[in-house]
Formats: structure tokens, sequence, C-alpha cells
């Protein structure tokens, strides 16, 4: 192949149907999703891929029942404390975008922590978005931007970027979505602007490397004209 995307933006959808599917509870559906998205960074990793960007949760996730969000929180805190030594083995730099202030304190902790052990690799920039909504990104960044002051006549693509949650990264080359849906669910809406996007059918917890190579294969074949 000769273009790889330098960042991927990841919807790992049908965690739930796929549990249904085989007869288990919902939450095991969750627990095998974090699994596969683990494989998953290592796979971008191996590929060349420099940032990925993963929906873990979001802002609308909140109005899942209370069982459900409570289990996510710890599944959340529980895939970063217990994998600490596999992004430091992989040079996985790891950083939370979202709401933290509405996360649960040990989570918010983890994040800390995490963030601070994984700093300085630098094989591969894993962005988690938890409690994030792209809508929610936009207007964050217009509430800083007022708050600092800046000069409406000063405001362009680049400083709106600026305050994004995704600053200093380069923009989504290619977003993958398993699960069937097609839709972008109010993610990164302002920095898929020129993404390629890519729809798989199956289930997330059943997305494969080969998967991954069929949807850069598909990425590799076309071409980005960016409206020229």
């Amino acid at each position: 192949m000769e273009h790889i995307p330098k960042h991927i933006v990841l919807f790992p959808d049908g965690n739930r149907r796929w549990a249904k599917a085989k007869g288990l509870h919902t939450l095991d559906g969750h627990k095998k999703g974090y699994e596969n998205l683990l494989d998953f960074s290592e796979w971008c990793k191996n590929k060349g891929v420099k940032v990925l960007t993963a929906f873990g949760f979001s802002t609308e996730n909140w109005n899942r029942s209370k069982e459900e969000v409570n289990y996510l929180m710890k599944l959340l805190e529980k895939c970063l404390i217990d994998n600490l030594s596999r992004y430091d083995r992989d040079g996985v730099k790891i950083r939370v975008i979202g709401q933290r202030e509405r996360l649960p304190k040990s989570l918010q902790e983890a994040i800390i922590k995490t963030e601070e052990a994984t700093k300085n690799n630098k094989n591969l920039f894993l962005n988690l978005a938890i409690s994030y909504g792209g809508k929610w990104d936009i207007l964050n960044a217009v509430k800083n931007i007022v708050k600092e002051g800046i000069d409406p006549e000063k405001i362009d693509e680049k400083v709106f970027e600026d305050h994004l949650s995704t600053a200093g990264l380069p923009s989504p080359d290619f977003i993958i979505r398993a699960g069937g849906e097609k839709r972008m669910s109010n993610f990164v809406l302002w920095q898929a602007a020129y993404s390629e996007l890519y729809f798989c059918p199956k289930f997330w917890p059943d997305f494969t490397e080969r998967d991954l190579d069929e949807a850069l294969q598909e990425f590799d074949k076309r071409t980005r004209r960016f409206g020229k």
C-alpha cells in the first residue's frame, strides 16, 4: 500500500448487539469490545498509523441505565491501569479527551496516572474519547476563545482548531465504523470535514486484523481531492 492514514478515528460499535446475538449479558459485550480495542491499537501501530482516536463513551451514553454506566466507568478505569505495561511495551501514548469533570474521581485519577506514565511514548498516540461529543467539543472551543478575549478578526481555522480537544494533532484521514451503522453520531464533527469514511457490517468484537487490512486497502485506492 502506498498510502497509510496518519490518523484513524474508530467507532467500536455493536458491543451490545454482539452480546445479545450470543446470548450473553450486554456488559460482556463491552468487555470484549475493550479487549479488541487494545489489539486494534497494536495493529495500527504495526502498520504505521501514528494517531488513533477511539470513541469510548459519548455524552449521550450517560442516558443509559445506571448499571451499565457504572460498569463502563469501572471497565475504562481497569483498562487504563491494568495495561500500563502493555502501553509502555508498545510505545503507546494515552490521552483522554472529553468532559473529565463528569467522570468518577477514581477514573479521573487513573487517567492522570496513565497519561503521566505514557507521556514519553512515541509509536502511537491514542486518544480515548470519554464523555465526549462533537458538539460539546465545538462549544467548548468557542467558550475558551471567548474567555481568552481573542480578537474576532484574528479567529481563523487554525486558532479554532488549537482550542479543540484534538489540538496539535493532524486531522483524521480515515474514519472506521464497525457495527453496520452509517452515521457520525456526534463524534469529531469539525475534525472530520475531509475524512474518508469506511463502514464495516461486523459488530466490533468480531472485527479482526484482516478487516483492518481490508479497510486500509480501500483507503489506499481512494483519491483525496479536498475540493480541488
